[in-house]
């Protein structure tokens, strides 16, 4: 499925995707528990947060190659 190897930027957007998804699928309800895994502080939920929170304070531009 990942042939030919997709770039750093793919699989980054990829897993933004899925965090998304996962968010969205994993949302709150009105009594406050997760529809899916039915109790308040769902980990996948959480794992997604964590994951976006990352992402979005890293600077694509620097990369991982460091000096």
């Amino acid at each position: 499925m990942t042939w030919p190897a997709l770039s750093p930027a793919q699989l980054r957007n990829r897993l933004v995707l899925t965090a998304r998804r996962i968010l969205r699928d994993h949302r709150p309800g009105p009594d406050g528990r997760c529809p899916v895994c039915r109790i308040p502080d769902c980990p996948p939920a959480t794992a997604a947060r964590d994951h976006l929170a990352t992402g979005e304070s890293s600077d694509p531009g620097n990369g991982a190659t460091g000096g």
